[in-house]
Formats: C-alpha cells, structure tokens, sequence
C-alpha cells in the first residue's frame, strides 16, 4: 500500500537528507551543460540558482523547500525582494517559455510589436492544439496541416526569424515533448499550455501560463508570480497491485477538493516515491492543475536519472547525481 501524509510545510517538513538537498548538489557543479541538444549554446546556470538560495537563505534565516530552491533561486532582485507566501508578488527570471500554437498567435505578434530583435531566453512553438480528434490520427492531421496552413507559416516563419524553436504538427503534444527535451531538475519554465506542470515529473518548476506572460519573459521582463504557498505530501510504502500513479493524485484531489491548491505548489517527497516512474510522476504532477495548484514538484532521484539518460540527456543527469 502507499500511505500519504498530507500538510502545509513549514521549513522542517520536508525533513533532512541528500533527497531534499539535490537541487543544491546540482547548483555546486561547474562544468557547462546544454538546457537542450537543440541550444547547445545556451547553458543551465546553476551557479546563479545557487547564489540566489544563498542570499534568500542567509536573508529568512531558514532552511528552504525544494520548490523555493528553485522559484527563489530565479528572483529578479534576491538581495530586495520581499518574500511572503500567499501575499507578496515575486519578480521572476524563469529559463524558458513554450507556446501552443493557439495561444502563440498573438504572443509572437505581441513580440514582434516590441521591436526586439531576438527572444531573450529559449522559446518554442509547438503545433498540436489546432488539430481536431474526427477521424482518425493520419487524416485529422492531413486536414489540420490544410485548414491551418496560414497559420502554421505564420508560426515557423516568426519562430525563425526570432529563434523560437518551431516543433511543426504532428511532432507530438507540447507537455510531452517539454518532459522528453526541455526540462530537469531546477528549471523554471512557463508554458501557455495547462498541462505544463507536467515537467515537474523531472524535478522542475513548470507553470501554466496565458500568452501575455510568454511575451514579458520572451521580451527580458521579469515575470510576476504571487509567492506560492507549500503544501508537502509524503508518500511511504509503494505502489502495487492494481494502483498506478494516478490514484495518487486523484487520492490527493479527494483530499484538497478541486480548489484546495489554488497559490500553492505541491511538493511530493518521501521514500514513497521511488516507486513512481519519472513519466507516472509527470502524471501526478499534470493533474495538480485539477486541484488548483500553480504546479507541483518531485525530488531527483533514480528514476529521473534513468528517464535523463534513456532521453540522450546524461549530462544533466551527472550534474545532479
């Protein structure tokens, strides 16, 4: 059986251990990683996550959860932000933006209108939201490739000319893609999809996001997040027989009802989760949204370093081990 214990921590909750640390072992490493094999040359800046927790940490005068290791490692401003869960707003620096092709209509046209030459971090679009389920897979996509062909030039043609990442229809749906290619451990990455914190499944901070939030950071503005509350779930015992990882969150759900996450992140730890594969931690993580959650977060472990490396990504996976 696996056994939850449900709480809003407080800074001990989460307990000790290399578990709750892993964010900071990571941050320690020197040596250059890619944030993707498709940016080789834009790297993940941990040595500027982990100066940011020290300032916050020296500053609270307390030790921090995972979740507010990597949201505060990404302030603005540590050295002068006001921190307070649930009532003061964060200037962020998330890594990252992803764009459905929906809602990345009008944000590319929104950052074309700022004049700026070129996106501020790495950015992609991908088209999987126009194609309509009404026959079948090969010639629903046929059709939307035809109905939808102005706007899928439209998208391309932006995301070249302004180093967006174009992830064309029929590559795949965008959570997924982000798990298999964009996220690990400690990223902070917005999407304008409602199943971005899908990524949490690799231990990163992925939010949801509307197209006007993708157009600040895309631009270099700061980002602007009410400062999330904690609620700890731990699990013990494992997983087996008939259960699978969605009877834990839909267990979760039962608890906290459909609002009982609103402004809050979900942090899983507990040796309960060593049982769960990274993609079925991706799934609890995913349907955090039906809870309310701003997103929700596992700790590294194996099975995220089984998942790095089976996605040809074992250089993050050295980083963090």
């Amino acid at each position: 059986w696996m056994v939850l214990s449900l709480a809003v921590t407080t800074p001990l909750a989460l307990g000790h251990g290399a578990r709750r640390l892993h964010i900071s072992a990571a941050y320690r490493a020197k040596a250059k990683v890619s944030m993707s094999r498709f940016e080789p040359s834009s790297f993940i800046s941990y040595e500027k996550l982990q100066s940011n927790v020290d300032i916050v940490r020296k500053r609270l005068n307390r030790p921090l959860t995972l979740s507010e290791k990597i949201v505060y490692g990404h302030l603005d401003d540590p050295h002068n932000q006001e921190i307070d869960r649930g009532r003061t707003y964060l200037r962020l620096r998330p890594d990252r933006v992803a764009m459905q092709d929906a809602t990345a209509q009008m944000a590319m046209l929104q950052f074309i209108s700022s004049g700026l030459p070129r996106v501020a971090v790495p950015s992609t679009i991908h088209c999987d939201h126009l194609i309509e389920a009404q026959i079948g897979g090969a010639k629903d996509l046929a059709r939307a490739k035809e109905v939808n062909q102005e706007v899928y030039n439209f998208l391309s043609s932006a995301g070249a000319k302004y180093g967006v990442g174009f992830w064309k229809p029929g590559s795949g749906i965008i959570h997924q893609i982000i798990l298999e290619n964009y996220a690990y451990p400690g990223v902070m990455l917005i999407g304008t999809d409602s199943h971005t914190p899908n990524g949490g499944g690799l231990g990163g901070i992925c939010i949801g996001v509307g197209g006007a939030d993708a157009v600040d950071v895309m631009a270099g503005i700061p980002w602007e997040l009410k400062c999330p509350k904690v609620i700890g779930v731990k699990l013990t015992g494992t997983l087996s027989g008939w259960t699978s990882p969605k009877d834990v969150i839909l267990k979760v759900a039962g608890i906290l009802t459909v609002k009982g996450g609103t402004g809050a992140i979900v942090e899983y730890h507990g040796p309960g989760v060593d049982s769960i594969s990274c993609t079925g931690m991706a799934t609890i993580c995913n349907m955090g949204a039906e809870i309310g959650a701003t997103t929700s977060v596992f700790p590294y472990n194996h099975r995220m370093r089984t998942y790095l490396e089976k996605t040809g990504r074992a250089g993050v996976d050295r980083r963090c081990g």
